[in-house]
């Protein structure tokens, strides 16, 4: 079992990694008749990605003698209706100019290593992603 998830009203939820036992809540968007305090579910897709590109690249960077500490990215996720999805998400980086000088070619290897991450893999094919690479364009 990966995790539990549990309601407590309101529209929030606890959801606890079975394995390590951390917790994260999520409401439902304020926009939605939730309280917008937490992550929404929705959100937690969209951060998800952002998360699964950053791992994967790690791991590969790893690989390659980099480290990618300190790369961040802002998430933002845009909603479309009938039904009620995602209908975008928009990811920019950025990198610290630690590694704004590393070579073309471990760049590539980087990007295409975070554009085929499982989550990318896993979401559905008309939800369209942007990704803004910042220094490394």
């Amino acid at each position: 079992m990966t995790s539990t998830v549990l309601y407590e009203g309101d529209l929030r939820t606890v959801c606890t990694h079975v394995h390590s036992n951390s917790a994260i809540e999520t409401d439902a968007p304020v926009d939605n008749n939730g309280k917008g305090e937490r992550f929404s579910p929705t959100d937690l897709t969209a951060t998800s990605l952002a998360t699964c590109m950053i791992t994967v690249m790690a791991l590969k960077a790893n690989t390659m003698g980099i480290d990618l500490k300190g790369i961040k990215t802002e998430v933002e996720k845009n909603m479309k209706q009938d039904p009620r999805r995602i209908g975008g998400i928009n990811i920019t980086f950025s990198i610290p100019d630690s590694l704004s000088e590393l070579d073309e070619k471990s760049k590539s290897i980087l990007k295409h290593t975070a554009v085929t991450c499982p989550v990318q893999h896993s979401l559905h094919p008309e939800i369209e992603v942007k990704l803004d690479w910042g220094s490394w364009e």
